[in-house]
């Protein structure tokens, strides 16, 4: 199809492949770090408003953050589809093969509803011992029971809206996929306080709040799919497995998974180290510096999501000229960010601590173990950028060992290692050797493989 007769869709999804790198790098990615940042505000006011609930703020804001393990792993499901899936989707329109995109998105949409069906089941029967493993005391496990409870109940919503959201910045249309986002997070926003202090439901109003949100979110990102002037849409008859499309998606989809997941299991070692080392106030310092950790990781997230595609398409097109001159820029722009927003964490702990408590005795705790826990971030904006990059590739092995290599081969025996030498330090101290090692062996990798998965081309 000449340029002339393309499709609006189509034009826009074709201007990956030769608008001027920085500017189509800009207009894809703001909305995306815009989208991120909203996206963020779901979980950030939730503890923002609970943890300034009078009387019981500080216990409040420990047990839904005890709930994050189980959110986490919602989450990383979502990420199979979007994560796995988009990309793949992306590749093959730069092939302007339409029909294997829309196969994609449809088994990505069967994939979402078989998730969220078992992830119910499972958390619902066995939410509550769940919690008590995690670190769970007697003083928190009430509020976590029953935001965990509430919040499960929107598990389809989450997992549409995380999940397909990543088809729409698939097609270049970042502002529409920000626009997902930012219904739900606006909405949370107006919802959270009159839930929580106009109808004094407290923690359950803030679980209400999000749910509804999600909802909204969810619902639109299915109008936008099923748009017929979409570069490809979302059809009824196209949602059930389609073999070849499983297994490509799972084989993709499985990195970002255990990137996400493997959180989950991060939350649940470190919140159970503290809480044996130290108790529940070591335990709401985390809470404080997770909530820190995902502002500065929501706008890198939103960054990469939406440099991408244009990595993909290009591939998929095979100007590989053009993908060297992306993932530099990407790499070298996550670093600077990463680095800058770490310092900004380490030299004004307290100031960020403030924002989630009044209690002086935990905003001192985490004045004194953030600077400690935030350390290896100063290098690791590397692998922020590098991850993300393997995947766009299509390169599902590499991109898992990283993921694996970080958190399952370091950090998690580090956690529990560390605190038998150095007591409850020693599980703040497993995050900055992990982020460390795992950003070198990145880095090295990238160095070894990148031009072994580019042919060579005129420079």
């Amino acid at each position: 199809m000449s340029e002339g007769t393309m499709t609006t869709a189509e034009s826009k999804q074709a201007e990956l492949g030769y608008k001027p790198i920085t500017g189509l790098m800009v207009r894809m990615a703001v909305p995306g770090i815009i989208a991120q940042l909203i996206n963020i505000l779901y979980s950030i006011i939730d503890r923002i408003y609970i943890g300034h609930i009078p009387g019981v703020g500080a216990n409040a804001l420990t047990g839904v953050g005890l709930t994050f393990p189980i959110i986490t792993l919602v989450s990383a499901f979502a990420m199979i589809v979007g994560a796995g899936g988009a990309p793949l989707a992306a590749i093959a329109l730069g092939k302007k093969d339409r029909d294997e995109a829309e196969k994609i998105l449809g088994t990505g949409v069967f994939f979402l509803i078989c998730f969220a069906v078992g992830v119910m089941a499972v958390f619902y029967i066995w939410k509550r011992p769940l919690l008590r493993m995690f670190g769970a005391s007697d003083a928190t496990i009430g509020y976590a029971d029953t935001y965990i409870s509430i919040y499960l109940i929107g598990t389809i919503s989450v997992l549409l809206y995380m999940g397909l959201n990543q088809y729409i910045i698939a097609q270049g249309k970042s502002v529409t996929a920000m626009l997902s986002v930012g219904i739900g997070a606006v909405l949370n926003l107006i919802l959270d306080p009159i839930f929580i202090f106009v109808f004094h439901l407290d923690v359950r109003g803030a679980a209400i709040a999000t749910v509804i949100s999600q909802t909204a979110s969810a619902l639109w990102v299915i109008r936008t799919l099923t748009n017929k002037n979409a570069s490809f849409t979302l059809r009824l008859l196209l949602i059930r497995p389609f073999k070849k499309e499983m297994k490509d998606i799972l084989a993709l989809g499985v990195s970002p998974f255990i990137m996400t997941s493997t959180e989950s299991l991060i939350s649940i070692v470190i919140n159970r180290g503290l809480s044996t080392y130290g108790g529940d106030l070591y335990v709401g310092s985390f809470t404080i510096i997770q909530s820190i950790m995902q502002m500065i990781s929501a706008p890198v997230q939103g960054f990469t999501q939406g440099v991408q595609p244009i990595i993909s398409y290009n591939y998929g097109a095979g100007d590989y000229d053009r993908v060297r001159g992306t993932y530099r820029r990407l790499i070298g722009t996550t670093f600077a960010f990463v680095t800058l927003a770490t310092l900004c964490t380490i030299l004004f702990p307290t100031v960020f601590a403030g924002m989630f408590t009044n209690e002086q005795p935990l905003i001192e705790l985490v004045g004194e173990v953030m600077p400690v826990f935030m350390l290896g971030m100063l290098v690791f904006g590397l692998q922020n950028g590098i991850q993300p990059t393997f995947v766009a590739l299509g390169q599902a092995k590499i991109s898992l060992f990283i993921a694996v290599l970080r958190k399952i081969i370091l950090l998690i025996p580090l956690a529990i290692i560390l605190p038998h030498f150095f007591g409850v330090m020693g599980v703040y101290y497993a995050e900055p050797i992990s982020d460390v090692l795992s950003a070198a062996t990145a880095t090295t990798l990238f160095l070894l493989n990148i031009n072994q998965i580019l042919e060579k081309t005129s420079d």
